[in-house]
């Protein structure tokens, strides 16, 4: 608030110093005096309601409304960040347009890598042992007879897993399991719960305190603009 009060205060002293004037200068002195009393008038006005937005005065109805009504305050937080920015169609939106970027550029292969070949094949081997055609096996050499078709049958799983993931009907698959309302949803509750618990921390000094930050840059013209205007309306009334 030192940016508002060393603006009233300028105001201020130079109502004052216009009344000063008036009474000082033999020329125009009623008309003077009457611009300093009004610039006076109003620049000080306009301080106190600025006061009374922030402060608690006794006796005076309605100030302290910031600090008092900071519940409602909090609520209308909330309802901007919920209403106007973190909307289902907005997160929905978000969702639909990551994948689409995401389907563009992703590369599947090195996923393709990571997977465990090695073990793939040996559980192929071990359900072929297992199965009818294991004792038939054993008369051919056995597991170590199939050890040659290990290479190619990796090769060959890789060509089908890329081929399978580029198919139409996975990605619809892949679509529908990412379901971009279910999602959004859950984003939201998220969201919500870390507003709540924000705004719940909020106290009536700080919602104070946050509100003079906003806007306490435009406050401090309100008293100059007071005196200019007060000072105007005073020229009027003399000539009247």
């Amino acid at each position: 608030m030192k940016k508002i009060f060393n603006k009233s205060f300028f105001t201020n002293f130079i109502a004052l110093a216009i009344i000063a004037t008036g009474y000082l200068c033999p020329v125009q002195s009623e008309l003077i005096k009457s611009i300093g009393f009004f610039a006076l008038s109003g620049a000080v006005t306009n301080w106190i309601a600025i006061h009374m937005l922030f402060e608690k005065v006794p006796l005076l109805y309605g100030s302290g409304v910031i600090p008092n009504r900071f519940e409602e305050f909090k609520t209308s937080i909330k309802d901007l960040m919920m209403n106007q920015f973190f909307t289902l169609e907005n997160i929905e939106q978000f969702i639909h347009t990551e994948e689409k970027q995401a389907g563009k550029v992703l590369n599947i292969e090195p996923l393709m890598e990571a997977v465990d070949y090695d073990k793939i094949f040996e559980g192929l081997i071990s359900s072929i042992m297992e199965s009818s055609f294991g004792g038939m096996l054993q008369m051919m050499g056995g597991e170590e007879a199939l050890i040659p078709l290990k290479e190619p049958f990796t090769e060959k799983m890789k060509v089908t897993l890329l081929e399978m993931v580029a198919s139409d009907k996975f990605n619809a698959a892949l679509e529908q399991s990412l379901d971009a309302h279910k999602i959004g949803e859950d984003i939201i509750t998220k969201v919500e719960t870390v507003i709540d618990k924000r705004l719940n921390e909020l106290t009536p000094q700080l919602v104070k305190e946050m509100v003079q930050e906003i806007i306490r840059k435009h406050l401090g013209w309100l008293v100059v603009w007071g005196g200019v205007f007060g000072g105007l309306i005073g020229a009027a009334f003399s000539f009247a």
